[in-house]
């Protein structure tokens, strides 16, 4: 049995904070090959996943919040927004299922926010994500501004949690 409690999310929360990313993720399938790929993913304010899909092969992606508020968005595949929701269990809103082929992000808008990550197996680094081609890769200098823009299209200016000081300046990463 995999328990999954407070002191887990804790230690991966304090992981995720410390990371250049400012995220982390606990596997919990055995191997790449799993037809289910199930994990933890803890994320901070200023994370930045650039908007991918995940087709050929199709698969589909699911997020439960287990704590905090994640913005889960989805786009038209000329990047402009379709839907959008703020997980947050304790609203009530807890899970978003994404279809294969759809453009797709995750914003934390807490610090500690983790989600419970559900998606097709297998996982293989080359095919696993088509990235957006309208959107800042990771370690592009226009990261900040695109997320803050996002949040306050899906949110509304004075709803978004995320400033400026929130968002590094890079994200040292290289795929």
């Amino acid at each position: 049995m995999i328990r999954i409690e407070n002191t887990m999310l804790d230690a991966l929360s304090d992981r995720a904070k410390t990371s250049a990313r400012l995220r982390m993720n606990l596997n919990f399938h055995k191997e790449p090959a799993d037809t289910l790929q199930r994990l933890l993913n803890a994320m901070e304010p200023g994370t930045y996943i650039q908007p991918h899909k995940h087709e050929s092969p199709d698969k589909r992606e699911i997020f439960f919040a287990l704590r905090g508020r994640i913005l889960v968005v989805e786009f038209h595949p000329d990047g402009n927004i379709l839907e959008s929701i703020v997980l947050d269990p304790f609203k009530g809103k807890y899970g978003a299922e994404i279809a294969p082929r759809t453009f797709h992000s995750l914003i934390a808008l807490e610090p500690g926010s983790v989600v419970y990550e559900f998606k097709d197996g297998p996982y293989d680094p080359i095919d696993d994500k088509n990235f957006a081609h309208w959107a800042p890769s990771e370690n592009d200098p226009g990261v900040r501004d695109y997320l803050r823009q996002l949040v306050e299209n899906c949110l509304g200016k004075d709803e978004n949690p995320i400033s400026a000081s929130d968002i590094p300046e890079s994200q040292p990463y290289t795929r």
